[in-house]
This record gives structure tokens, sequence and C-alpha cells, in this order.
């Protein structure tokens, strides 16, 4: 699968053993490169049979003689409005870490004994490590861009958050705040609650932003509290789609409801792509 800022949009996997298209723009790709779609098919054919041998090379390497198990690559670049370009690679056995490149030194970081074994192995080509380098630095970020100007009016768009605020009782006399925020894109969004207008250090918000069947995303927030000092909290909630940041209060047992008004100002902060469907030179199993 490949995304770019939380939204998908291409696949490929076993079953159809097709690279495809999952959102209408990405289609804009076959218009300039024809052959975009046959040969990332070809290319991710060959991806599923590597992957393959490497499961059973990862099975060899931990004494495991059968059972379900997992091969994972990570991949992708984040660049930013002042023109800073970031990137990772990182493969994964089984949801654990396995193997994680450091472009800047070129070198791989094993997660353990399994993985010193392929660290050995990559490390005396050289030409691998200068390969992925070269396509964090240039190649991923190309298309990135490439990929924000097919879809600019889908991922560079502002949606304001929805914010309702509802309460609930808690146990000891204390009662449940909870502050949801729900609707909104692009996925970076701070909630806080505040007390008297000011948050403290254990109120800010930290927790998941997750995402909508829709491309949106929500997320919420609670805290609990002395129903008598109930007046002096309101939900705290800035994002790029507002104007203003939003101060959302319960009033009584009724949640209030906050549509606001979004504005579609500048341009996407931090813009990143991941994935595996890249064309790769050279690739390598375990």
């Amino acid at each position: 699968m490949g995304y770019v800022d939380g939204q998908q949009l291409r696949h490929y996997d076993s079953n159809t053993r097709r690279a495809v298209p999952v959102v209408p723009w990405m289609e804009k790709v076959a218009q300039e490169d024809p052959q975009y779609w046959e040969r990332h098919t070809e290319v991710l054919r060959g991806w599923e049979a590597t992957f393959r041998e490497s499961v059973e090379t990862a099975m060899q390497r931990y004494n495991q003689s059968g059972g379900l198990h997992t091969w994972q690559l990570m991949y992708g670049c984040e660049l930013s409005e002042d023109g800073r370009k970031t990137g990772f690679y990182q493969y994964g056995y089984d949801g654990r870490d396995f193997l994680t490149f450091d472009k800047d030194t070129l070198t791989w970081t094993a997660a353990d004994a399994a993985a010193q074994l392929t660290k050995a192995k990559w490390e005396a080509q050289p030409v691998i490590a200068q390969y992925w380098k070269d396509y964090l630095e240039k190649d991923c970020p190309e298309c990135l861009q490439k990929y924000l100007r097919y879809g600019a009016e889908m991922l560079q768009r502002k949606e304001p958050p929805i914010v309702k605020v509802t309460r609930k009782d808690s146990q000891h006399s204390l009662e449940t705040l909870l502050c949801r925020a729900h609707g909104f894109y692009p996925k970076e969004i701070n909630v806080t609650w505040r007390r008297d207008g000011k948050v403290g250090q254990e109120d800010t918000f930290h927790g998941v932003v997750s995402p909508n069947p829709d491309g949106t995303y929500y997320t919420e927030l609670s805290i609990e509290i002395d129903p008598k000092e109930r007046s002096r909290y309101r939900c705290h909630v800035e994002h790029d789609g507002l104007q203003d940041p939003l101060d959302v209060a319960v009033k009584g047992s009724a949640p209030v409801w906050l549509i606001a008004v979004g504005v579609i100002v500048g341009v996407l902060g931090v813009l990143s792509v991941a994935g595996v469907l890249f064309y790769v030179r050279g690739r390598k199993g375990a």
C-alpha cells in the first residue's frame, strides 16, 4: 500500500497481483506515464517473491518450523515547508523491529542476533545503502511533489473539526468531561483541557488521532473533575481548518456542539509519503 499524508493512493496484493489506484486522482499518473501501472505491477510481483524468501530465511534464523509469520517493510519521506527532507526505511518481522537504515551514515541497525546476519550481508554491498540514500533524498521527494500536484484538491484541503463536549458521572463524587473532535483534515490537531484558561502539563493532548472512512480524522480527550468546578473547564482545540481556536464548555447535562467555519490558507506544513510501491532496482532479500 502507498500513502500520502495518511491517505491511501495505491494498492497491491497477492490475489489480484496487480498494482492499482485507490483514489480517482491517481489515475492521472498514467496520462503522463502510460507504463506506470504495468511497471509497478512487475516490480511488486518481484517483491512478493522476495518477501516470501525473506520470511523463510527469518524462520530458519529464529528456529521456527511452522506457524503464521510476517515480513514487513515500511519506507517513505517527508518534505517540510522550509524545504527540509527526511526519510526512513525499516524492516520488521512478526511485528517487531528487525533492521533500520540510517541514510546519513549508510549503515543498518540490527534489532537482534538474527538481524545481525542481514546487516553484515548488506553492509558488505555498499551499493544497497547508497541506492536507498539517493532514493530517500531525491526520488521519493520528487514522487511526493508529483502526487501532491495530482491530488492537490484533496490532499491540501482544510476541513475544520466538529467539536462535541459531554459529561458523565464518575466514582467518588467526580464526573468525567469528554471532548470529541471529528471530521477534520489534515491530521495534525491540538486538543487540551483548560482550567480558567490555563492548561497543565498532565492535561496536554498526546493521544492517537484515528482515521474515518471518508478520509477525515477524529480524536477525543477526557478529564475527571469536581462537578462544582465544571464551569471553569473548556476544551481548547487548534487546527489549520479553524480561523481561530475553539474553547468549548459543557452547559448543564446537554452537550455543546460547535461547527467551526474553516478557511483554506497557506500550504500543508509537513507532507509525507510512505509505502512499498516504488520502483526499486537491485532489491535484496534477508
